[in-house]
């Protein structure tokens, strides 16, 4: 996107009139399979359209990381509701959903290798062919690393981005996580990054659980998590950061402080 777009959310049903009603919002995302290709869009994103705020399609099925190519017809979904809602770009992940005809209903992640890289790239450049506008990959969080990883996280991602031409949609909640569940440092991370390519960022909560942290998008954004959208906008500030809230929707007055502080990490003006 370019920018700047300052703070968004995560457009939900639950929460559509408390969105409608934010003065300073400039743009949120949707989940693209939760918008029809060919029937009515939801109300409330017609009527942020007509506001001008800008709507962000974002896709939770292509499965870009499978041995299988993408499925036509997803891809064909997604591209339409990029242009009905007139969007700028779109984004998804890099994760696969399914493998031999099973379909997961979770997002799982990639061994790091050449291999996968190689699927990766070709199912992005399958999905770019067909796409009205850029593509954002976001990667995401992982309990585990495979044991036959080839490649550290920012190699994996930059090569998938050098090949492919797409944006990183840079989730700070899920390097916060895998950080913390490898017991690696977040900044390192973010210093080798290609920061000059990130299209929006991603902000979410989570919790403790088990020795793990999960990166749930229905708890609070930690401490720890605002204080890396402080430091990611220290090194290079992207054009837009999203707040995510899957669930466990708080009361107003909490979802306007998150949005509030995640401004203030980000020096971007408040929306609320």
């Amino acid at each position: 996107m370019t920018g700047p777009y300052g703070v968004g959310i995560g457009w939900r049903p639950e929460i559509a009139g408390f969105v409608a009603e934010l003065p300073g919002l400039r743009f949120v995302e949707v989940v693209a399979e939760s918008v029809s290709s060919t029937g009515p869009l939801p109300v409330g994103l017609t009527r942020l359209r007509e506001s001008g705020v800008t709507v962000v399609p974002h896709g939770v099925r292509l499965s870009l990381g499978g041995a299988e190519p993408v499925d036509p017809a997803r891809v064909a979904h997604l591209a339409a509701v990029a242009q009905r809602v007139d969007a700028p770009l779109v984004s998804e992940h890099i994760a696969f959903v399914r493998a031999g005809g099973l379909e997961a209903g979770h997002l799982l992640p990639l061994p790091r290798s050449r291999e996968a890289v190689d699927a990766v790239c070709a199912n992005v450049a399958r999905a770019q062919a067909e796409l009205p506008v850029p593509i954002a990959l976001e990667p995401i969080a992982a309990l585990f690393d495979w044991p036959d990883d080839e490649l550290d996280e920012a190699d994996f991602l930059t090569e998938i981005l050098d090949r492919t031409g797409a944006l990183l949609l840079l989730d700070v909640a899920n390097v916060h996580a895998n950080a913390r569940n490898r017991g690696t440092d977040p900044l390192a991370l973010l210093d080798r990054l290609p920061l000059d390519r990130v299209g929006y960022v991603h902000v979410a909560g989570g919790a403790e659980h088990g020795g793990f942290y999960h990166d749930t998008h229905t708890h609070p954004m930690p401490p720890e998590v605002l204080e890396l959208v402080g430091a990611l906008c220290a090194r290079r500030r992207p054009p837009a950061l999203l707040l995510e809230r899957d669930g466990g929707y708080p009361p107003a007055a909490e979802l306007r402080a998150e949005l509030d502080a995640l401004a203030a990490a980000s020096g971007f003006p408040a929306v609320t």
